[in-house]
């Protein structure tokens, strides 16, 4: 059977802002990766496909908490030829190697046995100061458009990598942000898969300064010193999940991450802890048409 190439490990955030980068196994969570899914059946292909399941994750309350939640939330996607709608981690579910796409709304513009380009569109929620006590006082982050570029390419069957580009379309201050993934795959049995996967990611002084910095006038009214972060270095991430078909429809999987802020979101006052923890599990239910 043939079996799609890997493009990016599973990664991205636990908290509301859904960057390209974070957690190497946001994918079933919340800016920015994805688990990687069981084979199907060869009768199952068709141009058309679904996704719909739930995951149960965990992790900080923002990039930089150092305090965690517990979070119920739905997943599901949709797949016409090139095209695709889904959430976050929805993607490799389907039935991808990795989601290299993304949530939001996708095309693949470019797709050899080795190579894939494309451009996605997704909500990013921002944040707001009620996601933690210690953003009391801030102003909360507008939810904008995010546009994205990503591009992967399979090194061998098992091995790829991918990289990506976002930037606020809105003009909300959420900048640019970008990654790049080094992602591994191996199959534990006929049904199951083990994936593994390495990153970073950089971002501009505008997605900085929004999401680490602290203006003078913030800096009066919250008690905290005035911090103008600059362009660079934002994390490294790391991730490992486990996905087994329980029936050629019925897809159960749980993932594992860590990511570590870097530089100057690092020594931003608002990062209670630079290195943070998450995991998920799930349960999802996948079917053509």
């Amino acid at each position: 059977m043939h079996r799609l190439h890997p493009s990016k490990p599973p990664a991205r955030r636990f908290h509301r802002r859904t960057s390209a980068a974070g957690f190497a196994l946001a994918a079933l969570t919340a800016p920015a990766g994805a688990e990687e899914a069981a084979p199907i059946p060869e009768a199952a292909a068709s141009a058309s496909r679904y996704v719909i399941g739930a995951a149960v994750s965990s992790g900080p309350e923002y990039a930089g908490s150092a305090r965690s939640v517990l979070k119920i939330r739905p997943l599901w996607a949709y797949q016409y030829g090139r095209l695709r709608l889904s959430t976050s981690g929805a993607g490799a579910v389907l039935g991808f190697a990795a989601d290299a796409p993304g949530p939001g709304a996708s095309a693949e513009l470019l797709t050899t046995d080795r190579l894939r380009l494309g451009a996605a569109l997704r909500i990013d929620n921002g944040r707001r100061s009620s996601d933690s006590a210690d953003l009391a006082g801030l102003p909360d982050i507008d939810r904008t458009l995010r546009g994205r570029l990503y591009a992967s390419y399979a090194l061998t069957d098992r091995l790829g990598i991918s990289g990506n580009v976002s930037q606020d379309l809105l003009g909300k201050h959420g900048g640019a942000l970008g990654s790049f993934d080094l992602s591994y795959r191996y199959p534990l049995g006929p049904r199951t898969e083990l994936s593994a996967g390495f990153g970073i990611a950089v971002a501009n002084t505008q997605y900085m300064q929004t999401y680490f910095g602290v203006t003078d006038a913030q800096a009066a009214g919250i008690g905290l010193p005035a911090f103008a972060p600059g362009a660079g270095l934002k994390d490294r991430h790391a991730g490992i999940g486990v996905t087994t078909a329980l029936t050629p429809r019925w897809i159960a999987f749980a993932t594992l991450g860590t990511s570590t802020l870097l530089g100057d979101a690092a020594s931003s006052p608002l990062t209670k802890k630079a290195t943070a923890t998450g995991g998920a599990v799930g349960l999802a239910y996948r079917c053509c048409q």
